[in-house]
């Protein structure tokens, strides 16, 4: 099984890091070689959390993600996408697009983090992640074959595209209107990667302004 590959280093503040304008290219952040398709109504700019529910640096990122997304302005689409390096990443992906399918992934999101970081399951299992999704009303014969769908299959794959079009390599990263990546060593620490996500928000409004 793969490891996330991007280590995290100790908390460096970023002083001053207000807007767009402090952001050094190569530092802060990197510029995809190939955009990323984007999904969002005029006017909105997407920011994607690629993920593992296995990464435990992705676990640690939830919450100062999560203060942040509670702040942010109406023009932000926010989505996760779960990343897809074969094995266990790809079962815990299925995990996740099947929890969409059946209307429950807002309410197992947390819940499917923690179970494996703090309860010290592994959820690989399609019995045992059926298993779970019970507690959330659904049935464990729906989630098998939510999981085992088509359609579930299908966004895993083009998950996995996205995936090589990012050409991400490791674990947690956020991609900023399918074209700046912020990941814990351009960030200096997981903290910091929301504030370099919303600076560089306020690069692509600077830019559509243009």
């Amino acid at each position: 099984m793969l490891k996330p590959l991007m280590l995290v280093l100790a908390g460096l503040a970023l002083p001053g890091l207000a807007n767009a304008q402090n952001l050094v290219e190569g530092e802060h952040y990197e510029v995809l070689p190939e955009a990323v398709e984007t999904h969002v109504e005029e006017g909105q700019i997407e920011v994607t959390e690629v993920f593992w529910y296995g990464c435990p640096h992705c676990y640690n990122l939830e919450e100062p993600l999560n203060a942040w997304l509670a702040e942010t302005p109406d023009d932000i689409s926010f989505q996760r996408m779960p990343a897809t390096m074969g094995g266990d990443w790809n079962k815990h992906a299925r995990a996740f697009y099947a929890a969409e399918a059946l209307g429950i992934l807002d309410a197992i999101h947390d819940d499917f983090f923690h179970a494996i970081h703090e309860d010290g399951q592994r959820l690989t299992d399609s019995g045992d992640i059926a298993d779970f999704f019970s507690d959330y009303d659904v049935s464990e014969e729906e989630a098998l074959q939510a999981l085992d769908s088509f359609a579930v299959k299908s966004r895993v794959n083009q998950a996995n595209t996205r995936m090589r079009t990012m050409r991400l390599m490791g674990v947690p990263a956020l991609m900023v209107d399918g074209r700046y990546l912020v990941t814990p060593s351009s960030a200096g620490s997981l903290a910091n990667m929301p504030q370099i996500a919303e600076a560089l928000v306020d690069k692509v409004r600077e830019e559509r302004e243009e």
